[in-house]
């Protein structure tokens, strides 16, 4: 009969675990090294998000200024008289 208890596998587990630990060994600056590489990423995740955003507005403006600029030079119908008034035309319309 196996002796498979519970015991004997979380025995064996905890020594094979202690074993694989044990040949480990952390460089003695690998803490800072991981931090500086993390801020380094966080600062270009930054910067490229703050560019994004820049570009992105620029690019908004300048669509809306292309779009305005766009008008037609002449004016609109209901503006359409020297004097002011009303255009007759944009008063005419048909009820239904």
């Amino acid at each position: 009969m196996n002796n498979t208890s519970p015991d004997r596998t979380e025995r064996e587990l905890r020594e094979a675990l202690q074993a694989l630990a044990d040949g480990v060994h952390a460089a003695p600056d690998a803490y800072r090294t991981a931090r500086g590489e993390w801020l380094r990423r966080e600062r270009r995740r930054r910067l490229v998000l703050a560019v994004l955003i820049a570009v992105v507005f620029a690019a908004a403006t300048l669509i809306g200024l292309w779009v305005l600029n766009q008008t037609p030079s002449t004016q609109g119908v209901i503006f359409s008289g020297a004097d002011g008034r009303l255009s007759l035309a944009s008063l005419l319309r048909p009820h239904p």
